[in-house]
C-alpha cells in the first residue's frame, strides 16, 4: 500500500531553519495535491501549506506566509517544506498528506493518505 515518511525534524533555536522531506511510494504522485499539516501540544491539527499536482500553484496559512516554502519533485516521488525564521509557536508535529483532486487552500480538498509525522521543536 501507499506509504508517506517524513524526515528532517529536530530541535532548532528561534530564527533558525529546517527542511522537511516527505518520501512516498506513489509512482503517480503527479495526480495528487500535497499538503503539510501540523499539530501543536493541546491544539487541533491545522493545514500549513498545499501545492498543486504539477506544482503550478502553492497555498500557505497566514501564520507561515513569507517564512515557509513548499515544493515537490514528482520524478523522485518526494515533497519538501523549507521553514525559515522559525518561531517558538511553530513547535509541533508536522505531517505530510496527499489527496485528490487538488488544493482547497492551505490543505488538500481531500486527504487520501497521511504520514506518521515528524517532531519540530523551536526553543532556546
Amino acid at each position: 500500500q501507499l506509504q508517506l515518511v517524513e524526515s528532517g525534524g529536530g530541535l532548532v533555536q528561534p530564527g533558525g531553519s529546517l527542511r522537511l522531506s516527505c518520501a512516498t511510494s506513489e509512482f503517480t504522485l503527479q495526480y495528487y495535491a500535497i499538503g503539510w499539516f501540523r499539530q501543536a501540544p493541546g491544539k487541533e491539527r491545522e493545514g500549513v501549506s498545499c501545492i498543486s499536482c504539477l506544482g503550478s500553484s502553492t497555498n500557505y496559512a497566514d501564520s507561515v506566509k513569507g517564512r515557509f516554502t513548499i515544493s515537490r519533485e514528482n520524478a523522485k516521488n518526494m515533497a519538501f517544506l523549507q521553514m525559515n525564521s522559525l518561531k517558538p509557536e511553530d513547535t509541533a508535529v508536522y505531517f505530510c498528506a496527499i489527496g485528490v483532486p487538488d488544493c482547497g487552500g492551505a490543505f488538500p480538498l481531500r486527504v487520501d493518505y497521511w504520514g506518521k509525522g515528524t517532531q519540530v521543536t523551536i526553543s532556546s
